[in-house]
């Protein structure tokens, strides 16, 4: 079972760097986010307890229907296969699942899609694409807070799009990664403090602040033993983090933030919200390629140091049950 959970796990990183991800229409977290889409109108109420509760629906809806097919998925192949193919077409089909919740190269290739835009002085298309990664408004951004915005969405995207999709599958297997990528897709959705969701999506952003809690922190430990192993400046990194945090409004968000402009020695800006770091204000794309040389080193990183001890640990105890 530590063999198989583990495969899984190879094969789903491989595959995410190899290929990056599917074409949106086949991407289960497409799928999620349609379903999500659609269950939010019926959950408009003048009634704000009401409102509240169409909120919870929507996750644990959401969330069950993701359950319910993770595990039937991996109880059926147990019963329509023998042992040694029942084996193959988990570790396979596990893999390629797993691998829909995590975005390593996508986060990649769109960090350079912005790159790309800048070097061709397209500012107007580079902040487009830079809000396709970030939820502030990117219309008015000058060069420099662009690639701050896309540095600051590949610190976040460690934990949303690798590292927290990691840790919930060591605990729980597929279901739990899903439930995760649930979570984490209604927060960006509805999970925002506005007029029109603050009611509805109340529910999806506790819950993605409570299960990125221990992941955030663990990936600020794991960026910082990244940044001394690529010989970035991992003193500053640390420091950093534990300084500069807290300061941003997520409860989690500022840890990997704080590490990585730590790590690079520059700082990080929001206007009118935040300021992490020491260093220069000043970015060029040369902070863009460290910070994706990090969250690359991390992402294996920690699945060595986090993930593997986690499913070990579970299954000798006997927790650990399904893959």
């Amino acid at each position: 079972m530590i063999f198989e959970s583990i495969l899984v796990i190879s094969i789903a990183i491989l595959i995410d760097l190899i290929l990056g991800d599917p074409r949106n229409k086949y991407h289960p977290t497409a799928w999620i986010g349609r379903l999500i889409a659609v269950l939010t109108p019926h959950t408009k109420n003048q009634n704000l307890r009401l409102e509240k509760l169409g909120g919870i629906l929507i996750v644990v809806v959401t969330s069950g229907i993701a359950i319910l097919l993770t595990s039937i998925l991996s109880l059926g192949f147990s019963f329509i296969a023998p042992n040694i193919v029942s084996l193959i077409l988990t570790v396979v089909v596990g893999g390629l699942l797993l691998k829909t919740t995590i975005a390593i190269r996508g986060m990649e290739k769109h960090a350079n899609a912005v790159l790309k835009s800048l070097e061709e002085n397209n500012l107007d298309l580079a902040r487009d694409n830079l809000s396709m990664i970030v939820k502030r408004k990117t219309k008015n951004l000058d060069k420099n807070h662009v690639i701050s915005g896309v540095l600051e969405s590949i610190s976040e995207n460690i934990v949303d799009g690798i590292t927290g999709p990691l840790f919930y599958f060591a605990l729980l297997g597929l279901p739990g990664a899903f439930t995760y990528r649930v979570v984490n897709t209604a927060d960006s959705m509805i999970g925002y403090k506005s007029e029109i969701f603050k009611n509805i999506g109340w529910f999806a952003a506790t819950c993605d602040t409570i299960l990125n809690y221990i992941p955030a922190r663990l990936t600020g430990l794991i960026m910082i033993l990244s940044t001394a192993i690529l010989q970035n400046d991992w003193k500053e990194s640390l420091k950093i983090m534990i300084r500069d945090g807290k300061k941003t409004e997520s409860k989690n968000a500022g840890y990997t933030m704080a590490a990585l402009a730590g790590a690079l020695e520059t700082k990080f800006v929001k206007l009118d919200h935040y300021e992490l770091g020491d260093g220069e204000i000043r970015l060029e794309k040369e902070h863009v390629y460290s910070a994706i040389k990090i969250m690359k080193l991390t992402s294996v990183l920690f699945f060595g140091i986090i993930t593997i001890p986690i499913i070990t640990i579970l299954s000798m105890i006997g927790w650990w049950v399904h893959a």
